[in-house]
């Protein structure tokens, strides 16, 4: 193979994820796909024109980040306190972001739980002769949940008693639904304001507090195993209670069949429910396993086998490359210290839009990395988790399409248990849409800037469903695909806004870019310039997804 080809296979979706490989694809879903693709554009003047575009944009880029978070920056001194020690040519290094920076400083230590964990499963499962795989997981996960919060378990497990309580035994369906989600949604508020407080018993609040006290931390990714549990256990209660819907093959099913997987409800016990949430290798953030899912590929068919030891050691290099970009990036551009101390006084509009644009990039990269770490000691561990990120963050145009690839694991449960469940892309897409970002925003954290930024999300949801409905019939014009780009230029705007305000500049910073740009020549003649670079940006995206389809590949964001 030539390195065109390898690198073709290194970046490709199907080496994330399976479930994105035109392969395993049905044959008749695969022809319509390439039927839709349209011929290639690579080698037309118009592309050539947005490569020259790209040569000169993307290295002042770079350059323009680096001039707003560096030591020749006047600002410096006011950010250099939150700088480390740095291991690349000398450098200090920007470990300020307080997510990250626990699993950076802690990254031997999962490896080696990894490590450990992985070869005991083979010694122990004969050796004990342990029928099934959720027998060891439940074990190992009490020990691993004892040695990282200590007494602090007892609090998770009277969330766990509760929540297996409500599903369990309240037999009217609506209810035990609706006491499901307003327990759960509750439990992230009580956590919020007392879960760090002492409890007023002796025992409990001096106690061995495990290798990590904030046991709060990771509770909002258990809640969601808990709902799922419930929601799947009711579900499928309802089914065998319908005759002609008690039968099902547990063969060969594939991942959508795996979510309504016919489980005997003798599965649904409360043994196979601990395991199922306390599954060590997705336990602190993921990829989020449905229940169904989870029991399926332990104990009647595993969706990873032998013949995939290639994809995952490319998903292992795709992993490690992640990691060194971002350990670069850490090194040459202090934005995240920047942003946390507002040192951006004196900056252009493109120096504070880049300081913007590469928090984002770091947001992505940090959930990324650790959301890849954990898929990939699953599935070496034989379960196959959804794949988190299938699009780099800069590759998207679409605010819908956009979230259908960042957290992708989250985004298909909550299309299951919220969209889907209140009448989907309905007549009342929009104030559906409105409930999903709330809870999203809520089960993020309880600030009201992530509210707003879920309430913006929505808002900005509106103008490209409304152009969809409108120009969906012209998309067989030619000025279809460039009226589109004029769009996917609005689309990326207000993206950037949101998650500007939601999570790098805040509602000032990003007031101050916005002004900045229009209060002078140079800030509009920087706003005209970066949206026809994004409208170029926009066509090459365009012509990549087209690029998938000609391939048999359709993900849809």
């Amino acid at each position: 193979m030539s390195i065109t080809s390898n690198l073709k296979e290194f970046f490709s979706l199907g080496a994330l994820d399976t479930r994105l490989d035109p392969t395993t694809a049905q044959n008749k879903r695969q022809q319509a796909t390439k039927k839709k693709a349209t011929p290639s554009k690579w080698g037309t003047i118009e592309f050539k024109f947005y490569y020259i575009v790209f040569i000169i944009v993307v290295p002042l880029m770079f350059k323009a980040a680096r001039e707003a978070s560096n030591e020749t920056n006047p600002n410096y001194p006011r950010f250099e306190r939150l700088l480390s020690k740095g291991w690349i040519f000398g450098r200090k290094v920007d470990n300020s972001d307080q997510q990250y920076r626990f699993f950076r400083d802690n990254l031997f230590l999962l490896c080696l739980l990894g490590v450990i964990h992985l070869p005991l499963r083979r010694v122990l499962t004969p050796v004990l002769s342990i029928r099934k795989r959720t027998h060891f997981d439940l074990v190992f996960g009490v020990i691993f949940l004892i040695g990282a919060h200590g007494m602090n378990v007892i609090k998770l497990s009277a969330h766990l008693a509760i929540n297996y309580a409500i599903g369990k035994y309240i037999k009217q369906r609506k209810v035990a639904i609706w006491t499901t989600w307003i327990y759960g949604v509750s439990t992230l508020f009580l956590n919020d304001w007392y879960g760090m407080q002492k409890s007023g018993i002796s025992f409990l609040d001096s106690g061995f507090k495990g290798i990590i006290e904030r046991w709060d931390v990771f509770y909002n990714f258990t809640l969601l195993r808990m709902i799922s549990y419930n929601l799947d256990y009711i579900e499928r209660e309802q089914t065998l209670s319908i005759p002609s819907a008690k039968g099902g093959s547990l063969i060969d099913l594939n991942d959508r069949e795996r979510l309504t997987a016919p489980l005997p409800l003798e599965d649904y016990n409360v043994f196979n429910y601990i395991a199922y949430v306390l599954y060590t290798p997705l336990f602190i953030a993921g990829p989020v396993l449905t229940f169904n899912d989870y029991v399926y590929q332990s104990n009647y068919q595993q969706a990873v086998s032998v013949k995939d030891k290639k994809r995952i050691f490319i998903y292992f290099l795709r992993f490690v490359f992640c990691l060194l970009v971002m350990e670069f990036i850490l090194h040459f551009m202090y934005v995240v210290a920047v942003s946390k101390t507002k040192a951006w006084d004196g900056d252009t509009p493109f120096q504070i839009s880049m300081l913007g644009l590469f928090n984002l990039n770091i947001i992505w990269l940090k959930l990324l990395i650790p959301w890849r770490l954990f898929r990939l000691w699953s599935l070496l561990d034989g379960i196959d988790p959804p794949e988190n990120m299938i699009r780099c963050m800069d590759n998207n145009f679409s605010a819908l399409a956009f979230w259908r690839a960042w957290h992708r694991s989250f985004n298909r449960w909550v299309i299951r248990y919220i969209y889907v469940p209140m009448g989907g892309g309905g007549s009342y897409r929009i104030l559906n849409s409105l409930l999903v970002f709330s809870f999203v925003a809520i089960w993020h954290d309880i600030e009201l800037r992530l509210l707003m930024w879920g309430w913006l999300i929505v808002l900005f949801l509106i103008p490209e469903l409304s152009a969809s409905m409108v120009f969906r019939k012209y998309d067989q014009e030619w000025w279809y695909r460039y009226l589109c780009g004029l769009g996917a230029v609005v689309n990326i705007w207000m993206m950037m806004i949101a998650n500007l305000v939601g999570f790098c500049l805040g509602k000032d910073g990003t007031l101050q870019l916005i002004q900045e740009i229009f209060k002078s020549v140079s800030g509009v003649s920087f706003f005209i310039a970066s949206s026809i670079s994004l409208f170029v940006a926009s066509q090459v995206m365009f012509e990549l997804r087209q690029a998938e389809r000609r391939e048999g590949i359709d993900v849809r964001c």
